[in-house]
């Protein structure tokens, strides 16, 4: 872990954007998902793979929404339905994917909700920031795995976030039965996850050339804060007086196309040949930070950003962890990998 979790000094920045990264990359003939991939950072994702020669499809649960958002950039991106909190959905656009007889070369699982004031749960009972976080993500990551062994050479990027150092993830409650609900430590046991995952996937992967990661893409104001108290956003400094977002990248305040820079650099940098299974930020691969280092919201909003180390816990690139992950995540979707 500690050999893997080292930067490779990429050459970019936290001012790096997607522009920046995929520079001088050729994605003619390459298939890429991005889920999310509609709005936001995903949004930002699917338009940098398409103007790379990239042919991407995007996932969505609201078809109209996504049609007037593609539509805003000038097209050349197809939609699909999927929702992921639906098993049943995310079957139905894997089967039909599967049908085209397409390799997928990239897969970007960049959908999510984040801090939802009160516990919700999915048709199954799930805690739902983490079945759409990451239970969503791992069986359409396992549907589409024949695809992805076709492209010989995939990549899988997990959207993670800093926030996955509000928790571990408990295996003993992980939907919250017995324990009080809290949506920060939900949301911070969802990111965990999707770093873990990434690992795992990683180690299966390898021999059938597909490398796994995840990634922090920075703090960001966009959709995925609409359940948060714009006071509480202000006292994080993410918004200014005035309610504008603030852009400081040393800061790891960044704009859209600087946060969507670490999942496109994940998704095509040569640099990443031949590595896999290891959380990124700023375009590059995070240091390992001191166990002692773990971060409650709370922390996040009192302590000055300057003062905030960056980099993964620990605990989230554990192999034993991702392993423990991995077979609790088959359990829950009843679905594991297959040719």
């Amino acid at each position: 872990m500690t050999t893997t979790q080292q930067p490779l000094h990429s050459g970019f920045s936290p001012w790096s954007t997607s522009v920046d990264v995929i520079k001088g990359i050729n994605l003619v003939g390459k298939v890429a998902i991005v889920t999310g991939g509609y709005a936001g950072l995903g949004l930002e994702t699917a338009r940098t793979l398409a103007s790379a020669g990239a042919r991407v499809i995007v996932p969505a649960r609201d078809m109209a929404k996504a049609r007037d958002n593609i539509a805003a950039i000038g097209g050349g991106i197809e939609l699909a339905p999927m929702d992921l909190c639906d098993p049943a959905s995310i079957s139905r656009f894997a089967q039909t994917f599967e049908q085209s007889g397409l390799a997928l070369h990239i897969l970007v699982n960049s959908a999510g909700i984040m801090a939802l004031p009160t516990l919700n749960r999915d048709s199954r009972g799930y805690e739902l920031q983490f079945s759409t976080n990451h239970l969503g993500h791992f069986q359409l990551t396992a549907a589409l795995w024949p695809a992805l062994k076709r492209a010989q050479g995939a990549r899988v990027i997990a959207v993670s976030s800093m926030g996955h150092r509000f928790s571990d993830i408990d295996f003993d409650d992980i939907h919250f039965s017995q324990r009080p609900y809290d949506p920060w430590v939900a949301y911070g046991q969802s990111k965990t996850a999707n770093a873990l995952f990434a690992k795992a996937l990683d180690q299966r992967g390898q021999p059938f050339s597909i490398r796994a990661f995840s990634v922090h893409p920075g703090g960001i104001i966009t959709g995925l804060a609409k359940h948060m108290d714009p006071e509480r956003i202000k006292a994080m400094g993410f918004i200014d007086a005035q309610g504008n977002p603030v852009i400081n990248p040393k800061l790891d305040m960044k704009s859209v196309p600087q946060g969507a820079a670490t999942q496109i650099w994940c998704a095509v940098s040569p640099q990443l040949q031949d590595k896999g299974g290891v959380y990124c930020l700023d375009s590059d691969i995070a240091p390992l930070l001191r166990a002692e280092a773990k971060s409650s919201v709370d922390d996040f909003a009192s302590q000055s950003r300057a003062d905030r180390a960056m980099g993964v816990e620990p605990y989230a690139v554990d192999p034993q962890n991702a392993e423990q992950l991995w077979v609790c995540s088959e359990a829950l979707t009843k679905t594991t990998l297959h040719d």
